[in-house]
């Protein structure tokens, strides 16, 4: 089997042998529904951060020894009812509600369905409906780092632009306006969408975090901006490299490995 490079590796601890060490203990579960299809760039996006990915099935009524989990995009039992809402109900599902609520505050990212998941699991806020213009969307995505203070934001800063895919349908963020002001209010707005809202969602957001931080849902993908080459590049001078999500896994890396879960 071909070695993976650990990109992330370099950016964390600059190829520093037991460093290296440290981030292959890190365990980040990367969950498997039926109709789920980013699952295997979720694992790949952790191991070229420098951790271990662990594969784990809905079925599951297990989480074992994990440090984070990653619950990928796609279209959970084909979207039926709503996006996210069967899954919702796995045996591996309430492992993670309770861990995530823990006093541990086990990280977890939610990404696209991911994010639905999340919403439909009551772990984050508001809901999600079709895109406003009612079509699919597929395109690089500009977006604003507002809060990098979460498990998975670490490794960027603040009003920080990165680029990554977008690919949803049912990709429009939506709250009440008394939730949608609290979470401003709390700093719990961890991604905004910059120069084109793709979906109508409120306020422009892309990402939010529960209270703690350790919770982050966003709707595009930064699995699919991990590798130099086989990423989007800025938009109009805006956002960053082809790399510009790998810092999703580094930061929850680092932050494990620090001994800060």
């Amino acid at each position: 089997m071909t070695e993976l490079p650990l990109i992330g590796e370099a950016i964390a601890v600059a190829a520093d042998a037991p460093g290296a060490r440290r981030l292959a203990g890190a365990r980040i579960g990367v969950v498997t529904f039926p109709g789920t299809l980013d699952d295997r760039d979720a694992a790949r996006a952790v191991r070229l951060a420098g951790g271990t990915a662990v594969p784990l099935w809905h079925a599951d009524t297990t989480l074992g020894d994990v440090d984070a989990v990653v619950i990928p995009g796609g279209f959970s039992y084909g979207d039926y009812l709503r996006a996210g809402a069967i899954a919702r109900f796995a045996p591996l599902m309430s492992k993670i509600i309770d861990a995530a609520n823990s006093d541990a505050k086990l990280p977890v990212l939610g990404i696209c369905n991911g994010f639905q998941i999340l919403t439909e699991s009551h772990l984050l806020p508001g809901s999600m409906i079709k895109n406003d213009h009612l079509k699919f969307m597929c395109r690089d995505q500009v977006l604003r780092v507002e809060n990098s203070n979460t498990a998975w934001t670490l490794d960027y800063e603040a009003g920080q632009e990165i680029t990554v895919p977008l690919k949803n349908q049912d990709g429009q963020y939506i709250a009440d306006e008394k939730v949608l002001d609290a979470l401003e209010a709390e700093g719990r707005v961890v991604f905004r969408y910059v120069g084109f809202n793709p979906n109508g969602s409120r306020r422009d957001i892309a990402g939010i975090s529960n209270a703690a931080g350790n919770v982050v849902g966003l709707m595009p993908h930064p699995e699919h901006a991990v590798e130099v080459g086989f990423g989007p590049e800025s938009l109009d001078g805006i956002g960053g490299s082809d790399t510009d999500g790998l810092g999703f896994f580094t930061s929850v890396l680092n932050k494990i490995v620090g001994g800060n879960k």
